[in-house]
């Protein structure tokens, strides 16, 4: 029952996730370089220096998948767990 429930919250959190990318997500990286930077507010800043610069901070990215897998699960949080199931397995 543990597990179904843990599955439901999962395609619930991916469904919802869907909708838009996520600050510091490759899309997200993407439209930001499109975008004026003086329409950047602070955080968007700070989430682009942090995620964009280097494919291995990049959510989602190739580098950051293999990076996160190498990484013990048991260190992962929610939102690492819920990107990987997101960008890296699906």
């Amino acid at each position: 029952m543990n597990k179904l429930r843990t599955s439901l919250l999962l395609a619930c959190a991916l469904a919802l996730g869907a909708c838009s990318d996520e600050p510091g997500s490759k899309g997200w990286c993407e439209s930001k370089k499109e975008q004026p930077k003086s329409g950047w507010t602070a955080d968007d800043a700070v989430t682009f220096a942090s995620h964009c610069v280097f494919e291995a901070t990049t959510v989602g990215s190739e580098a950051w998948c293999e990076s996160l897998a190498e990484k013990p699960k048991g260190d992962w949080s929610s939102n690492e767990a819920t990107d990987y199931a997101k960008h890296c397995v699906f």
